[in-house]
């Protein structure tokens, strides 16, 4: 029939293609960006964690689906870091810390969604910006190299706090819907590396 060609070459698989993902970081970056030109401080925080709530409960849902019950709470965090982090993030968790009182560090070396964002130049904006850094001259008028770095990054750093709170409400909205209550944090030190710290609640 015309217009049905066989595969020249059956054994070889197609890439997968990426429109999902990149739709997915695009919107994940109008949304911080929607919310905080319309609310500010922790409103545009708690909508955003909200929103990532649900998306989380739906996820782990459907990732679970098929999948036997997950035992303890330390059954779960791992499902967290492996298939969860891997199926969202398209990649493991990187280091998972654990003082076995209800707290868990998870470190992801390379979070997919602040790949983007970047530590400016000296006297350059992050996007559309301006980086507000503050005066740490000397006696001299020059910032030590030191200072100078940490004004530089510090923008960028509260910047990516924003990106955070999406991913913050995923993660929590997951765990719960596999019946973790918990509180999540994360901390970008080092762009585009993030630590999420999980604390269970009793």
């Amino acid at each position: 029939m015309a217009g049905l060609q066989p595969n020249p070459n059956p054994g070889v698989k197609k890439p997968a293609r990426r429109c999902g993902e990149v739709c997915l970081e695009l919107l994940c970056v109008e949304a911080v960006r929607l919310f905080h030109e319309k609310q500010s401080g922790p409103a545009a925080a708690a909508a955003l964690e909200a929103i990532g709530f649900r998306v989380g409960q739906q996820l782990a849902e459907r990732y679970t689906r098929d999948k036997p019950r997950l035992g303890d709470t330390l059954e779960i965090i791992k499902f967290l870091c492996k298939d969860f982090w891997q199926a969202l993030f398209k990649k493991q968790v990187d280091n998972l810390k654990t003082n076995h009182r209800g707290v868990y560090v998870l470190q992801d070396n390379g979070f997919r969604w602040l790949q983007r964002l970047s530590t400016p130049a000296p006297g350059a904006g992050f996007g559309s910006r301006t980086a507000q850094q503050p005066s740490t001259a000397g006696a001299s008028g020059q910032n030590p190299p030191a200072a100078a770095a940490v004004a530089r990054e510090e923008p960028v750093r509260q910047m990516a706090l924003s990106y955070l709170h999406l991913p913050c409400g995923v993660v929590r909205g997951a765990l719960c819907h596999l019946g973790v209550s918990c509180t999540v944090e994360a901390d970008p030190k080092q762009l585009p590396s993030c630590t999420f710290t999980v604390r269970i609640l009793a």
